[in-house]
């Protein structure tokens, strides 16, 4: 995607974009359960999805050695591209942290976007202190081996009510995510443009608050107004 295409989709709001998909007839299109805390730089960010999945625990394979297999979150984060936003489907489980402060700084080294999730992360304050925007469910204690098992990583999951697929695009504001299942190739075949032309109306409705009733829903005049903004 391009610098232009990526400023322009920062300046749409969560909202509208959410409409924008309800209109092409999609509405589980953001994750619930994770609220968010993102650094003052960041305060709208947009990424292809990295997804992550784990699955309920299994004593004898989940333990302090399988960290160091091929196949565990370490692993996982060398193989997260610059840009991406790491989406972990841990199940909603709160009981055992995903993520710790080791491993986040790690993502902030190799210029991961964020982190979001909808189970929780371990070592709050060094989490906190490594910078990397989370959104998660909470925090805990105990390692991920107490409750769950890490299986993957770039393969479909569930995470927080939400379908997602590795790369779909994902848009990060402060207290919510949200992400469209629709991809990235079929957001930008107009729908950046749509969502844009979409949230200089509701700010024109919010501006015009004698014009209300004119604006929301739209009379015939508002109408012709508005076919001619999306021409220019």
């Amino acid at each position: 995607m391009s610098t232009a295409l990526y400023d322009m989709l920062r300046a749409i709001t969560t909202a509208t974009i959410t409409t924008i998909l309800l209109k092409k007839g999609i509405r589980r299109c953001w994750i619930e359960w994770a609220s968010g805390r993102s650094s003052p730089a960041a305060d709208a960010l947009w990424g292809p999805a990295f997804t992550l999945r784990f699955v309920p625990v299994r004593e004898d394979l989940a333990t302090p050695e399988s960290w160091a297999k091929p196949v565990s979150t370490r692993g996982a984060i060398e193989e997260m591209p610059a840009g991406c936003i790491a989406v972990a489907d841990a199940m909603g489980i709160t009981s055992a942290g995903i993520f710790g402060d080791i491993l986040t700084l790690r993502m902030m080294k190799r210029n991961v976007a964020a982190l979001v999730t909808d189970g929780v992360v371990r070592d709050k304050e060094g989490v906190l202190a490594s910078k990397l925007p989370v959104w998660c469910a909470g925090t805990a204690a105990p390692a991920s081996v107490n409750g769950l098992t890490f299986v993957g990583w770039q393969e479909p999951i569930g995470c927080g009510g939400l379908r997602d697929l590795p790369r779909r695009l994902h848009r990060l504001r402060r207290r919510r995510s949200s992400g469209d299942p629709a991809g990235p190739s079929r957001f930008r075949r107009g729908g950046g443009r749509r969502a844009r032309a979409h949230g200089e109306l509701y700010r024109l409705r919010g501006r015009a608050r004698g014009e209300a009733s004119r604006l929301y829903p739209m009379n015939e005049e508002t109408k012709a107004r508005y076919a001619a903004w999306k021409k220019r």
